[in-house]
């Protein structure tokens, strides 16, 4: 494992100063009255540096808190997708994007380990000629949810009680089993794919249905797939808590460690395209974000390849300030009409917005490499350019030469057809014959040990929950709940009638 101390080493003298560049001339010692007295406030480079110390740390993001990041390239390798796309990234065969990637784990803390199980995040930025675009997804192709409303509400319950501070089971399997749209998520989640074999190993989705516009202003849908050419790897529930406690941060090293060594991982991206009249006669709601798309009706295209070849030289300003948004986008890619994506082309930014501050996008690892002019948005925390200098704050005016580019970054408008605008519900639509079909693509031993981990949990659960929980299982398939039946029966389940957090311990 790389230690990472003295990677910069210098021989030559590097002169401490406080900020504002004075020389410090004892970096060792706080002044005191004599040797023995108490220390004087007049020392202004130690409460220089305490004062900075108390604000080092900036609030680890809701979700996604632990993670590891390093920088490379996508390169094109077919140039295919311009039928359905004009962004300039895929224009040439060939043709290179810097990038920045960041993996994480999504329910738990920023002190965490690697190995839990979970599903884990895999965002990208593609620094383009035309502005930033960020491809935020995760390693599965699906979500709990499919109604924005819903997600802090989800969150809620994967996180720790708000009374014992502990994970509590009942909490996530009341939710599971109220919101039957999650099993097909909790049933990728429970399987032999819940826990990669850190990130190297694992594929990556845009999850959301994305809208693809090309040079004749023709909108085809779409969603994107990132496939590791490393294969994909998961681990054992003994093999994950025997690194949980052991070696916590495996992920991060792993991927650290293998940039260092120069075997530069990859990932092979492709899409899938669906028209709009595929879409109106799709068997489920092509903007459903707990369906997929088969693959043998919407085959994979291939578009390019990523490789992550550049460690980051500073974690802090590289990566936990690395601040994804789903509302960078770029011309050709623009959005469905995706509940969950919608919601998110809001909340991210918001969350940046609070973590980071107001000029987030300024802090070098998230400025694009294009100029950026926003006249109106000036000042606030962390302002960290010229702030525009002496132009107007406001437009239209007459002193600068800023204008709008209808032409050169158009967004495709199209007629909707009239409809009622409500509160619509989605809970009752169906929520289980996908989840039968990934149910039914494990062998015996596959479901077996989803059936042994669903189990793991569901022990900890008020009896109810369990018996709800058991007849959505036998809406997806008989065996999936008798399976879980005798799992329990084998781990001597008794229904306990008494709060989870009292009783279960820290499991995987």
């Amino acid at each position: 494992m790389v230690l990472g101390v003295g990677q910069n080493f210098t021989t030559s003298p590097q002169y401490i100063t406080t900020s504002a560049g004075r020389r410090v001339g004892d970096f060792r010692n706080v002044i005191t009255v004599g040797p023995r007295g108490p220390m004087l406030l007049d020392d202004i480079q130690w409460m220089e540096e305490m004062t900075h110390f108390n604000r080092e740390r900036i609030p680890e993001r809701v979700v996604h808190a632990k993670g590891a990041g390093a920088f490379g390239y996508f390169e094109v390798t077919n140039t295919e997708i311009s039928k359905y796309c004009r962004a300039d990234l895929f224009s040439k065969l060939g043709k290179r994007t810097r990038v920045a990637a960041r993996f994480s784990t999504v329910a738990r803390e920023r002190g965490s380990a690697d190995t839990v199980r979970d599903v884990r995040g895999f965002a990208i930025r593609f620094y383009t000629d035309q502005g930033n675009w960020d491809l935020v997804g995760n390693n599965t192709p699906i979500f709990f949810i499919r109604d924005p409303y819903f997600f802090m509400r989800f969150i809620h319950s994967q996180k720790r009680n708000p009374q014992t501070n502990l994970l509590d089971y009942n909490a996530r399997w009341d939710f599971f089993t109220l919101r039957p749209e999650s099993l097909h998520q909790v049933t990728w989640m429970y399987s032999d794919k819940g826990i990669p074999n850190g990130f190297r190993h694992m594929d990556g989705w845009g999850s959301h249905t994305y809208k693809l516009v090309n040079n004749q202003n023709e909108p085809v849908y779409n969603k994107f797939y990132w496939r590791t050419n490393q294969g994909v790897q998961n681990l054992t529930v003994d093999q994950a808590n025997q690194l949980a406690s052991n070696d916590p941060d495996y992920g991060v090293h792993d991927l650290y460690d293998s940039i260092d060594r120069k075997q530069y991982p990859s990932w092979t991206l492709f899409v899938q395209i669906m028209t709009y009249e595929q879409a109106k006669r799709f068997e489920f709601n092509p903007f459903d974000l707990t369906k997929i798309w088969p693959e043998k009706d919407y085959p994979l295209m291939e578009v390019g390849r990523m490789i992550l070849n550049e460690n980051p030289q500073n974690y802090f300003a590289q990566i936990e300030q690395l601040a994804f948004s789903v509302s960078n986008r770029i011309q050709g890619i623009e959005f469905s009409p995706d509940k969950m994506l919608q919601a998110r082309v809001f909340a991210y930014g918001d969350a940046h917005r609070y973590r980071i501050g107001a000029n987030a996008n300024l802090i070098p690892v998230n400025r694009p490499r294009v100029p950026i002019r926003t006249p109106t948005e000036r000042d606030g925390r962390m302002m960290t350019d010229d702030n525009q200098n002496g132009a107007p704050n406001y437009w239209p005016n007459s002193f600068d030469n800023n204008r709008d580019d209808p032409i050169g970054s158009n967004e495709l408008r199209q007629h909707v057809t009239t409809t009622d605008i409500d509160r619509f519900e989605s809970s009752d639509e169906d929520n289980y014959t996908q989840v039968r079909q990934l149910y039914l693509s494990f062998d015996q031993s596959e479901q077996d040990r989803l059936h042994q981990n669903i189990a793991e949990d569901l022990q900890y659960c008020y009896q109810f929950i369990v018996e709800r929980a058991l007849n959505h299982f036998e809406k997806i398939h008989l065996n999936y709940a008798d399976g879980i039946r005798r799992s329990l029966e084998n781990l001597q389940y008794e229904f306990y009638d008494r709060p989870s957090s009292l009783l279960s311990p820290l499991t995987l």
